[in-house]
């Protein structure tokens, strides 16, 4: 069985997956890589979301696709860059339409760790990739233990936010239980389709409208 250092509450709840063959693989390979190439995120990062976001306090999941190819910008948290680094343009886009719905200011830091606190979980559906290459990673298992995550949550929580931007994260909605959970679909915030519905969306605003109307701590984005 591969060791995978993974917060406790989830690793309860995920132990299964790490014994079977596609996992096993996916380590394997993801270990040769790190071995071998110029590997996002640093090693230690790569459950980061998981770790800010115990299984207790998850009420959001935002949905990425895989890490920042770009040296130091990637942390284990979709679309969030560490302290002191520029704001990639998908990520300037979700604070331009957040200031648009709250009237709140741009952070002046792109690090979002202070969501994954709240209990947003910050899931990219492959969690590791090839310096310089996006996608490179695609493939390989992430996804199948991704979207394991997804079916967990949507099976034993209640009253849980989905936010999904742009196709690959729409087409998750289908492992998601319509009944039980909120599920937000848009285009995704990059450049390239921000323009397509992105913009007005207004998640941020129902998100916490559904959180409170269930009795919930709305989320201070």
């Amino acid at each position: 069985m591969a060791d995978v250092k993974l917060e406790a509450s989830w690793k309860l709840r995920l132990q299964a997956e790490f014994s079977k063959p596609y996992f096993e693989n996916l380590i394997a390979f993801v270990k040769n890589e790190y071995q071998t190439q110029t590997i996002y995120p640093p090693g230690k990062l790569i459950f980061n979301a998981f770790e800010h976001c115990s299984w207790d306090k998850l009420r959001v999941v935002i949905l990425g696709q895989d890490p920042y190819i770009n040296p130091g910008q990637a942390m284990g948290l979709s679309f969030s860059v560490p302290d002191g680094l520029p704001k990639p343009p998908s990520l300037l886009n979700i604070f331009k339409e957040l200031k648009k719905e709250t009237g709140q200011e741009i952070p002046v830091s792109g690090n979002l760790t202070y969501w994954a606190d709240q209990g947003v979980l910050l899931l990219n559906t492959v969690l590791t990739v090839q310096a310089g290459l996006s996608n490179s990673h695609q493939g390989k298992g992430w996804e199948t233990f991704t979207d394991e995550v997804i079916q967990l949550i949507s099976r034993e929580k209640e009253q849980v936010v989905f936010m999904l931007w742009g196709s690959p994260a729409r087409k998750k909605a289908q492992l998601v239980d319509a009944g039980k959970h909120l599920i937000l679909e848009s285009a995704h915030p990059s450049p390239m389709s921000v323009e397509r519905g992105f913009f007005g969306n207004g998640h941020f605003v129902k998100c916490n409208e559904y959180l409170q109307s269930k009795g919930l701590n709305p989320i201070n984005w």
